[in-house]
This record gives structure tokens, C-alpha cells and sequence, in this order.
């Protein structure tokens, strides 16, 4: 598989586009403004405790305070708190005389815990959504390439989807050896088959993060930034950057050298893979990907073989409905059914990262007799959301041909307009009543043939709907629109106009072609 990035900078910030295949499977936005990314560490202030939802509201600098529930406060949040305090106060930090706390109770009660104008380290879980300030958690990890950070946890963990046995040993064996005790270490799925060397480097840097933030914190006062996470160019690096990377393309200069810069850092001898778009076209255009985004992001999305899936949103929940399009056999309903469902499966999970859907989703998919085909779309399903890296669960497919599917969602959905503003009504959904529109023309024609030479005739340019009806006969005996203006105010002749609006029309003098303008 080929993945492609493509970064478009401009005035209003950074588009990356992440496409496989040269077919755009994420969106993504990065504000000139940059504040309260996921990842980014803050010095808190607690503001209100809310025990009826067992959970407390902090002021970490956003206009709406972030929201702290008990389930993210981690076991270690007494250890995290000591550290925290004793990092403020202290410039020299010495973990070989730091003890830590007892863990707290998995089921207990926030106010037993935390208390009003407490100052903790918080970590962004959630960007602010619509209303909403940020969702925090006191889990505080700093992911790597290839490993993840976790202070306070001595252990090392290597992730489920490294299933060779053999090589979770390895990694475990090589983590163990070289980190140090006061945190622990999640190996990613990206280190497999990694060297010591490589994965001693990634874990050197988180390393040298975690003393950023006891130098950070020293003298700091709440609320404030403790450390930002990268930009999100370099984050889908971080995360995404294998073998299968065959190109990225800026049209930035500055974004071009930081992300060769970066390249180099991390994967040294990939750098070539960087380019600088110059062609004066825009990149996203060159590229296709305004097209995609455009044909990709409506309300019903065309799928390959004449079928479509419709999405809707509600205040609850997300609904899909698959159908099959003029396409269905009547021969062989079954067979079709499925070939169609297994279509929209590849899709769906395609506009789920596209759009970054979240929440509830319902899939109503074309109904198929067969259990056997109904676990086959639920297979394929789980297979085609394998790369998406939200975290998601999938029910089987219900006897009423409904998929239940729940999505990890840390950003606001992703919404763009595919329709444009109707010339015709300038987008209020009324128009100019037929009776006034002409009127208008008719005051016109009447002022300009009396006023105009006597041997020139007038011309009215009109849409072709417009031109029908000024020309049509009012009845057997009553002669059209046009007649009767032609009768009483002298030389006039209508005209059709293919490039006209609707409501639009002109004026010309027939003997000399010029345009009659008001």
C-alpha cells in the first residue's frame, strides 16, 4: 500500500491530507492558534468539584474549564500529585528520594481525592467540542515513535498486536534493560522488528521530555502550559511513518525543511521522500484531493458498482444506510446483497476516519437470509477498521440487518459543504415572484423603446425558461407576453440567453450589438 501526505499551508493554517492508494482516507487541521491539542500537559487549577457526577471541572486556561472525571484520575494520581508539588517547589528534582504514594481506589469518590483550588498536572484527552471545554485525564503518557512513557508504573508492556511471542520477549527484554526505574514503557506496534539502537534513541527523547516537565514546572502557576505536543504534521509521523511511505509534498518552505528535519530525527535516510510543491497550481488541486473531499463528504456518498450509502447525524447517534443503487439482480438478490454490503463495508470505515466520526454508529445494512453472509460483512468489517487507530468496538450484525459500531472520538467531526449558494435566490430558498419579475422588465422595455432612436429596435436577452414565457400565447385568441409589448410600446424583440441566470436578463440595441446597461 502506498500512503502519500500531503500538506497545503495558508493563511488560515495547515491542511494534511493522508491519502492510500492515491484515495484520501484523512483529514486533518491544524490551526495557526495550536492550543489545547491532545497530548498537551497543563498545570491545572480545580475550580468546582461536582460529586453528583463524580468529577471535577479545572481551569487550564480555555474559555470553558476542562472536564476531570474520577475514571481518568490513574491509580498513581497521589504519586503524580507529590511529584507535581514537590517539582514546583524544587528546582533540583531527585528521584532516588522520591517514595511513592499508594495507589487510590478504582470505584472511590472524587471529593476524597481532590479538592477546590488544588493545583494538578493534567493532560489533554479530548479537544474542546462545540460548547465544551477539554477533556483531561491525570494518565499522563508521552508516546514515541515506537514507545510509549508512563511515569510511575514500573513495567514494561508490549502491545497486543505484536503476536509473534518471540519478538514480544525481545522487546520486553531490551525495554527492561535499558529504562529506568521511575516509569514504565509501552512497546508500540511499530517496534517490531526495531533495533537496541533505535528503540534506545526513542526512549532517550522521551526521557529528556520527562525532565522538561519537572523543569517546566519549577516556580509554575496555574493555569499554564507544561508541554505542548508536536504539531500535528510530525504527530502522524510519529504515528504513521512506515515502509509503505513513499511521499510527502509542502508547499511550504518552512514546513518542507522542518519536516525533512524531522524525517532525518527519526528515520534517517527517508528524507528524500520530502518534496516542495512549486508549480503555482494549488497542491490540494494537483493532487486531487479538493475533488475527493468534495465528492467524499456529502450526505449521500457514491460507492464503486452503482451503489450509495446515505449518513445521517442526529443529537445521539450517527446512521448509515447502504443501498444497492439500479444495480440490484433480480436473479440472484442474495449474492447481490452481499457483493453490495461488502462494498459499503470499505466505505464506511473510509468516511469513519475521513470525517472522524465518533459516538454511536448505526449501519442499516441490505438484508441477506444468510447467517453465514451476515458474519462475513461483520468479518469484514472488523478487517477493514484494522487501520484505524480510534479506538472502536463492533457488534455482529443484528437480526434486523443492523451493525452497531462505537467510535472513539477526539476532535470535532469534520463537517464541510458540498453544495454552493444558489445564484437564483442567494441562498434564502425564495424567489422573485413571476408577476414582479415581470413587471420589472416590462417598466424597462417600456422606458427604453420610448426613449431610444427611432429607427432602433430594442433586444431582451432572457433565460430560456424566461423566454418561454414571455412568448407563449395566453390563449386561441389572446397572443403572448412579448406580442402585447411589441404592440404597445414600439420595436422590441426577445431573445434567448443559454448564459444567463434564472432572474437574470439584458438590454441591447439590435442595429449596433451594444449592451443597454442600468
Amino acid at each position: 500500500m502506498d500512503k502519500e501526505l500531503i500538506i497545503q499551508s495558508g493563511k488560515d493554517g495547515i491542511e494534511i491530507a493522508l491519502t492510500e492508494d492515491k484515495k484520501l482516507v484523512e483529514l486533518h487541521y491544524d490551526n495557526s492558534g495550536g492550543e489545547f491539542n491532545v497530548g498537551d500537559l497543563y498545570l491545572g487549577q480545580v475550580r468546582k468539584v461536582a460529586n453528583g457526577l463524580n468529577a471535577v471541572f479545572v481551569n487550564i486556561g480555555h474559555k470553558k474549564d476542562a472536564f476531570l472525571h474520577y475514571t481518568d484520575l490513574s491509580p498513581n494520581f497521589k504519586s503524580l500529585q507529590k511529584f507535581t508539588d514537590h517539582a514546583r517547589k524544587y528546582e533540583k528534582f531527585s528521584w532516588e528520594k522520591f517514595k511513592a504514594e499508594p495507589e487510590i481506589q478504582k470505584a472511590g469518590k472524587i471529593n476524597e481525592v481532590i479538592s477546590t483550588k488544588q493545583k494538578i498536572l493534567v493532560q489533554v484527552l479530548k479537544e474542546p467540542i462545540s460548547t465544551k471545554g477539554p477533556r483531561i485525564s491525570c494518565e499522563v503518557s508521552l508516546p514515541g515513535r515506537f514507545l510509549v512513557l508512563v511515569p510511575f508504573i514500573d513495567q514494561v508492556n508490549v502491545s497486543k498486536k505484536i503476536e509473534s511471542r518471540e519478538e514480544r520477549h525481545r522487546l520486553k527484554s531490551i525495554i527492561t534493560n535499558i529504562k529506568e526505574s521511575h516509569y514504565g514503557v509501552i512497546v508500540r506496534t511499530a517496534a517490531k522488528g526495531r533495533s537496541t539502537a533505535e528503540l534506545h534513541q526513542d526512549l532517550t527523547a522521551l526521557a529528556d521530555s520527562w525532565k522538561s516537565i519537572q523543569h517546566n514546572l519549577y516556580k509554575a502557576d496555574a493555569p499554564k502550559k507544561i508541554l505542548s505536543e508536536q504539531n500535528k504534521t510530525t504527530s502522524l509521523l510519529r504515528d504513521l511513518l512506515n515502509d509503505d511511505f513513499n511521499k510527502i509534498v509542502t508547499n511550504d518552505e518552512n514546513v518542507h525543511s522542518q519536516t525533512k528535519e524531522y524525517i532525518q530525527k527519526i528515520a534517517p535516510g527517508k528524507e528524500s521522500i520530502v518534496s516542495l510543491h512549486q508549480n503555482g497550481k494549488s497542491i490540494f488541486d494537483h493532487f486531487g484531493i479538493n475533488h475527493q473531499v468534495k465528492s467524499a463528504f456529502g450526505k449521500t456518498v457514491m460507492m464503486e458498482g452503482g451503489g450509495y450509502l446515505v449518513i445521517e447525524h442526529t443529537e445521539a447517534l450517527h446512521v448509515v444506510d447502504v443501498n444497492s443503487g439500479h444495480k440490484f439482480s433480480a436473479d440472484n438478490q442474495e449474492q447481490t446483497a452481499l457483493n453490495t454490503n461488502l462494498s459499503a463495508v470499505k466505505e464506511l470505515a473510509r468516511q469513519l476516519r475521513l470525517r472522524d466520526i465518533g459516538g454511536i454508529i448505526i449501519v442499516d445494512f441490505i438484508d441477506m437470509r444468510s447467517a453465514e453472509n451476515r458474519r462475513a460483512v461483520s468479518k469484514a468489517m472488523q478487517d477493514a477498521m484494522k487501520d484505524d487507530r480510534a479506538r472502536h468496538s463492533i457488534l455482529g450484525i443484528t437480526r434486523f440487518g443492523l451493525l452497531q459500531i462505537t467510535r472513539q472520538r477526539l476532535r470535532p467531526a469534520i463537517k464541510i459543504a458540498t453544495g454552493e449558494q444558489c445564484p437564483s435566490c442567494d441562498g434564502t430558498g425564495k424567489v422573485r415572484s413571476t408577476h414582479v419579475l415581470i413587471e420589472d422588465i416590462e417598466k424597462h422595455v417600456k422606458y427604453l423603446t420610448r426613449n431610444s432612436q427611432a429607427n432602433n429596435t430594442i433586444v431582451l436577452k432572457v433565460h430560456p425558461i424566461v423566454y418561454s414565457h414571455l412568448t407563449k400565447k395566453a390563449g386561441f385568441f389572446k397572443p403572448s407576453i412579448a406580442k402585447k409589448w411589441n404592440k404597445a410600446y414600439g420595436k422590441f424583440e426577445v431573445q434567448i440567453e443559454d448564459n444567463l441566470g434564472f432572474l437574470d436578463y439584458q438590454f441591447m440595441v439590435k442595429e449596433t450589438g451594444e449592451e443597454i446597461k442600468f
